[in-house]
This record gives C-alpha cells, structure tokens and sequence, in this order.
C-alpha cells in the first residue's frame, strides 16, 4: 500500500473540554516520514488515564489539537528502507507510551538507551501524543485510523495474544510489569496493589504470574473485592470499612505499587505498610502532586519511595512473553472506535472492569467529523 492510499484520521481535543467527550473526528498531518519509520493501520486501542489527564491539560498545556491514545495495536502498512528490527508489511504490532528516543543519535552514547532504558531516556524521550519528534513533527496517538511511528518502539505481539487484550499492556501492564520486575518481585516476596482499576488489576496478575508469595490489594471499600481474588489476589483491605487497617497490616509488605492518583490519599499509612527496607513504587500521577511526606516512617524502617514510568520495547517484549507463559488475560470491553467520546466519558467515571479497548470497525463511518 503505497502512502498516498491511506489518511491519518482521528478523534482530536481542540480545546479542554475534550475531556468531556467533545473530541471531534478530523484529518491531522503525521510526523514527516523518515526511513526509520513504519505506518500502522489501527485495528485497536485502549484507553489510558493518561488520555483524560492530557485532554483537559492537566499535567501542563497541552498542544492542541491532540489525539490521544498510547496502546495502540495494528497492522504494518509501510516500512521504511532503513527499519533494522525486522519488521514487514503484514506484521501485527503494538506501540505504547513512547514513540521515539535520542538513541545516541546525538553524538555521543545515552547511557539509558545504550541500556535498553529508552523509557528513561533524559535528551530525546517522545510521547506517543502530544509530543515532538526529533525531525520536528508532531506526535499523534491512537484514537484513529493510522500511526506513524519510529520502528524501533513498535513491537511484534505473539499470536497467542489477542488485539484487545494485548493493547491495554501497552502502557497500563507494562506500567505495573516494570516496577515490580525491576524491584525483585518473586518467590518469598509479599507485595500490595494499591487501587484496583485498570493499572490495579494488571499489577494484581502480574505479582501472581512473577511468583509473589502474597498477593494484597488495598482498596477504599470491598465492592472489587471478589473481582481481586478471582484475579489472584490473596487477601483484600478495605480502608474506609476498617479504621484500624493501618494497624493491623503494619510491616506485612515488601513491595508495594501504588496505581493511584490522588492528592488525598492517605500515603505514609500506605507506606506504613512495608516491612523493614520496603519498597513504595508510585505509578499513579496525580494533577496536583503527592500528598505531603513524613521522613520518620523512611528513616526508621529505610524505606525507599520511589517511581516507574512507562516501559522500554524491550520491555514490553518481555511482559508479552510472560502473558503468553503464565495465561495472563486482562479484563476489556470492547468498545467501537466511533464511540471513543462516550467511552472517555465512562472512563472518567470510574465504569471500566477493567481496561476499555476502542476497536476501528472495517469501513466504518465515524461520528462528528470536522
């Protein structure tokens, strides 16, 4: 398919009122094309939090118009000349949170990507949306037709995985996968998942699939309760049904993710809950920042606080081959692409169990185009 076959179509935010669901379908210009670069018809996406925050500019101004969506699965259309990872037209794949990295194009070694830590890479990290590619051009996400990426951040999913379930590993699994890989979970490790929604629950069966001893999923009220057990968890604590739940589960961790993104959250009692050299791994990333920090509970028991962001490719690679190991199964709905205004509107209201994945109809007619 030659490129001039196709357009890059999508749902954009003009405005912050995106966020309420007043996206609008309209063309947009991809990056300019480099031989490096493969395109991608869309047959998936997941929504992520990050897609609301960035609508409403909540982590800083956004440049709008933005299509979101950073769990994108689709098909190889075009490969550029230059593409060194084996990649062909025909290949189904996915691309997560970051689209491009320096990759020591800059004259010198990147000590993050020379160490397949492109996710941290501090001169040339490019967000799927929202972003600016090193060529100049603009970074367009998922909610559409096509995508024009890097080749080197998009990766081949196993046949093993379906479309749906694999896009919301794109960023929601590895998000959780990296962290607790990173930080020894295992055999003999009892570990907590803070939240259990759509970063929650990928954290729950990913602690299980890695070998935890003890899985623990803290929650504000037991209504996921039965949800966390089938999906592996082995005890559950209600915070707002049990006033002494700090208490009672004082030193019980090793390992804790925290998915939730709350300037209010009662963070040193969450931290209260790790043992002796505990670990508290924030994920969630609230709009007004972290509630304040308390260094006793840090000096006497030298817990580390600490973060994770995204995953590289390598990765996600990685997370895949354990999913296909282990039957690890996310829980999706479904939802047509030309009901993306709708789905961010139930996403925002807390009604996904437990990821939503937009799905491009063939020939489908979108809704309130420009």
């Amino acid at each position: 398919m030659a490129a001039t076959d196709y357009k890059f179509e999508g749902w954009l935010g003009l405005d912050a009122s995106a966020a309420d669901g007043k996206m609008v379908w309209g063309e947009f210009e991809p990056k300019p094309w480099e031989e490096t670069d493969v395109d991608i018809k869309i047959t998936h996406c997941g929504i992520c939090g990050s897609d609301l925050h960035t609508l409403r500019s909540g982590w800083g101004p956004t440049n709008y118009p933005c299509c979101v969506g950073h769990e994108i699965v689709g098909t190889v259309v075009r490969v550029g000349s230059d593409v060194k990872n084996g990649l062909k037209v025909g290949d189904r794949v996915g691309v997560g949170a970051q689209s491009e990295s320096c990759l020591g194009r800059k004259g010198d070694e990147c000590k993050a990507c020379a160490s397949g830590m492109e996710n941290y890479c501090p001169r040339g990290h490019v967000g799927t949306y929202n972003g600016v590619y090193l060529n100049g051009g603009k970074s367009y996400g998922g909610y559409a037709t096509y995508n024009r990426v890097p080749a080197h951040f998009a990766v081949k999913i196993p046949v093993e995985i379906p479309s749906a379930e694999a896009a919301p590993m794109l960023c929601g699994g590895v998000t959780t996968y990296a962290p607790l890989k990173f930080h020894g979970c295992g055999p003999g490790k009892s570990v907590g998942i803070i939240g259990l929604g759509g970063l929650g629950h990928f954290g729950v069966m990913w602690a299980k699939a890695l070998g935890a001893d003890k899985v623990v999923v803290v929650s504000r009220t037991s209504g996921k309760k039965a949800d966390a057990l089938q999906m592996g968890a082995d005890e559950f604590i209600a915070t707002d049904e049990d006033k002494d739940w700090a208490r009672k589960n004082a030193g019980t961790l090793d390992i804790i993710v925290c998915t939730v993104s709350s300037t209010s959250m009662p963070l040193m009692e969450y931290m209260s809950l790790l043992g002796m050299d505990g670990t508290f791994v924030q994920v969630g990333a609230p709009d007004d920042g972290l509630p304040t920090i308390q260094q006793f509970p840090l000096i006497f028991k030298r817990l580390k606080l600490t973060g994770s962001l995204i995953g590289s490719p390598g990765d996600i690679r990685e997370m895949f081959e354990l999913a296909v190991e282990k039957k690890v199964k996310p829980w999706v709905r479904e939802v047509p692409m030309k009901d993306a205004n709708k789905a961010i509107c139930e996403f925002e209201a807390g009604k996904p169990r437990y990821r939503f994945t937009l799905v491009n109809e063939p020939e489908q007619h979108q809704q309130g185009k420009l």
